[in-house]
């Protein structure tokens, strides 16, 4: 189970006007539970107003082997949101020495190094990640290559300039870097402009042989994400090779019931080893009632985006308003957002544990 411990901050980093790297200590008594996958994330919690504020952001830095000790530090890039409650807390006022509730890893938007070439297209922030997955796979596997397709506004706004630019450096036979920047004109390479599906079509081929790609990693905004795995699947990339993290879902497709909600549901929670079982209120969704009898149940987003509260149906039926998280593989065998879920049988059984 994912768990929450406060951990201080060792250093907070300005990479751009709006956006900021945090940089936790891990005690040595945590080490082996804040081991991470590379492109995992992290929930940070606080409470304002008397309300709990929950977001995730992803680790950046590069993952520890499998023989190594747990890490000693964690870096998450936080990027400005519009009236964000957590976002604007954290780029005005967290600083140094400050401590913070701080959930262990989770997410599977993420890539063990294995020789063999891998690709990514990101946007803006979506690059977080990716850092860690290229970083990660480029240090420790001499058999691998990588090529990065990223999209920023301009210069000045792009995330982790020098880390890439280092990456560049450190492994120019390796990787391949190529930067579109859709407000901003640059001395060399790409014209700006949006990095559409026509125009991923069209550069994609011209890049890398699109065949011998053995993982592709799209993240960023929907629209981008959603356009980069059309122009894919057009160049026939198999959905099995593609893996998917959205950032930033505003007003994303929400499913239509295609039947009436039962008047009179249950749910019975497998949590921790405990189970329970409890009513569901009308229009709750079933993580909403499971975190009424169980406040330990794991959730981040609640938006369908970071998949946190994925649980295993083992009985019932429901319905997911939003998924912006699980694979297809993963609901064909049976694993929903709880966050998302609501019955469409009058009992319905979640394993958390699984």
């Amino acid at each position: 189970m994912a768990r929450f411990h406060p951990l201080p901050v060792a250093s907070v980093e300005r990479l751009t006007d709006d956006s900021v790297a945090l940089t936790f200590a891990v005690p040595p008594a945590l080490r082996e539970e804040y081991r991470h996958t590379p492109g995992q994330h992290l929930a940070l919690r606080r409470t304002a107003d008397g309300a709990e504020i929950r977001r995730t952001y992803s680790i950046c830095s590069p993952a520890p082997a499998p023989d190594e000790e747990g890490p000693r530090t964690l870096r998450v890039g936080v990027r400005l949101v519009e009236s964000g409650a957590f976002s604007t807390y954290a780029l005005k006022e967290i600083a140094e020495g400050d401590e913070l509730e701080v959930m262990t890893p989770a997410g599977r938007f993420t890539l063990e190094p294995a020789p063999g070439l891998y690709a990514a297209v990101v946007g803006g922030s979506g690059i977080t990640p990716v850092l860690s997955i290229v970083t990660t796979l480029l240090e420790r596997e001499p058999g691998a290559r990588f090529c990065l397709i990223r999209s920023d506004r301009t210069t000045a706004s792009t995330m982790f300039l020098e880390e890439v630019a280092d990456l560049k450096d450190r492994y120019p036979e390796r990787f391949q870097l190529v930067t579109v920047l859709s407000r901003e004109e640059q001395q060399a390479g790409l014209p700006s402009g949006r990095l559409d599906r026509e125009r991923l079509a069209r550069l994609v081929p011209a890049l890398l042989p699109v065949e011998e790609v053995a993982g592709w990693f799209l993240c960023g905004p929907f629209g981008l994400v959603q356009s980069a795995e059309r122009a894919l699947r057009g160049l026939g990339v198999p959905r099995t090779r593609i893996h998917e993290e959205i950032f930033h879902v505003d007003d994303g497709p929400v499913a239509t019931p295609s039947a009436p909600a039962p008047a009179h549901s249950r749910v019975t929670a497998r949590l921790d080893g405990r189970g329970g079982t409890w009513p569901v209120q009308d229009g709750e969704s079933l993580l909403e009632t499971v975190l009424r009898n169980r406040p330990d149940a794991p959730y981040a987003c609640k938006g369908g985006v970071c998949g946190t509260c994925r649980a295993f149906l083992v009985s019932g039926e429901v319905r997911m308003d939003r998924n912006f998280a699980l694979e297809p593989e993963e609901t064909e065998a049976g694993y929903v957002l709880a966050c998302q879920s609501h019955p469409v049988t009058e009992t319905v059984e979640l394993d958390f544990d699984r």
